[in-house]
């Protein structure tokens, strides 16, 4: 079934951030985006310019109505608009136990503009207490638990210091700490079977396409946790969206610009059990002559390897690769699991042999490999990013 994920958040005009990219987020996860809006913003990639808050009885009359008609599976909390709104909120969600809840705790905008008053940082606590995770940036650790974020050490005692006083889980997004690598740090309350700490970390994207990155990762963990994947599960998924919405952003305005996630299509299967077509490889015995056949036809080709491999990639997000016909002598099909390896072992129990095994190849790409009854090469798999936007992607693609 469709995923229906409540978004209680304010409205960007500019459409970079709030609603608006949380609504871009959730359709391109094949979810149905509801929405309870908070405030009223004029705002571009330059900054805030006004903002109006919606009375809180209108937010919760908006909660309300959509769910006794259509109901919820997730909800995403972003930009509040006031204290008493944020109170009369974590009220009416602490109703609904067991549902996902994922609060990114909104204080300031990327262009430097604030979100929030000291009222409603204080009430803040109490959404904390109802949400499934909250997901804060480090400027917004320090607020929350008044304590010193300057290094990792200062960052993991005030995280714990929060799951410990809130007995819930805290994603720290490392965006605003200095390095070339961000690591975001997931950090869940003890428990049998759980991790209690967990890191993510790859190289930073340069370029201006930062304005709602806090909002699109939320929702996005908002649409897989009503998916049933596990809070790691969601994180890591929501961490490809961004970084590929991120990566195929354009030049838009002229400060921070809104990110593109109309572009993550074929990039991120929602499903655990049904593969996704997104590519082909075809050898080729005069590569130079089928890379100048295949930019005739208007692919846009992204990857060059001297004289053996070459992948270009379609309008749709789709990709098509071309080898040495003595590395591949037959074409071979390649569908993305959202799950490789319970995929593999569910279709292994249905009594399919795999010629290859899972595995991690060099280019990033996680692999296996079997054939159908004609012996046609069938590639299962899983590369998120490193699909489109591999480090050794052409920069004039």
């Amino acid at each position: 079934m469709t995923a229906r994920i409540l978004i209680v958040a304010g409205s960007d005009s500019g459409g970079g951030a709030g609603i608006q990219a949380d609504i871009k987020t959730a359709t391109m996860l094949g979810a149905h985006a509801m929405t309870a809006i908070t405030a009223v913003t004029a705002q571009n990639t330059m900054g805030v310019a006004a903002v109006h808050p919606v009375p809180t009885e209108m937010v919760i009359e908006q909660i309300d109505c959509v769910i006794r008609d259509i109901g919820v599976d997730a909800v995403k909390i972003g930009m509040i608009g006031s204290a008493k709104t944020a109170v009369a909120l974590a009220a009416r969600l602490a109703e609904m136990p067991g549902l996902p809840i994922v609060f990114d705790p909104v204080m300031v905008a990327t262009s430097g503009a604030t979100l929030a008053d000291d009222a409603t940082i204080a009430a803040f606590e109490r959404l904390m207490r109802v949400a499934t995770v909250t997901t804060p940036n480090l400027p917004e650790l320090k607020a929350l638990s008044g304590m010193s974020v300057l290094d990792k050490a200062a960052q993991r005692e005030a995280a714990q210091s929060l799951v410990q006083r809130r007995g819930r889980a805290l994603l720290v997004k490392g965006g605003h700490a200095k390095g070339r690598q961000v690591t975001d740090r997931l950090f869940q309350p003890a428990e049998p079977g759980v991790t209690p700490e967990m890191e993510w970390s790859d190289p930073r994207i340069d370029g201006d396409a930062t304005h709602g990155t806090g909002c699109t990762l939320s929702t996005a963990i908002a649409c897989e946790l009503a998916r049933d994947w596990s809070l790691p599960e969601a994180v890591a998924r929501a961490r490809r969206f961004v970084r590929i919405a991120m990566q195929d952003a354009v030049p838009l305005g002229r400060g921070h610009g809104p990110m593109a996630q109309q572009s993550v299509r074929l990039d991120l299967n929602a499903s655990r059990w049904a593969p996704m077509l997104n590519h082909i490889s075809v050898p080729a015995r005069d590569l130079p002559a089928s890379e100048h056949f295949y930019r005739l036809l208007g692919l846009r080709q992204i990857v060059r390897a001297e004289d053996r491999y070459a992948r270009f990639e379609s309008e749709g997000g789709a990709t098509l690769s071309l080898e040495a016909e003595e590395a591949l002598p037959a074409p071979v099909v390649f569908l993305e699991c959202g799950d490789l390896d319970l995929m593999v072992a569910y279709l292994k129990a249905q009594g399919l042999t795999f010629a290859q095994a899972p595995h991690d190849e060099q280019w990033g790409w996680r692999e296996a490999r079997l054939t159908d009854p004609a012996d046609n090469i069938v590639c299962l798999y899983q590369a998120g990013e490193m699909r489109r936007f591999p480090p050794w992607r052409l920069r004039d693609a």
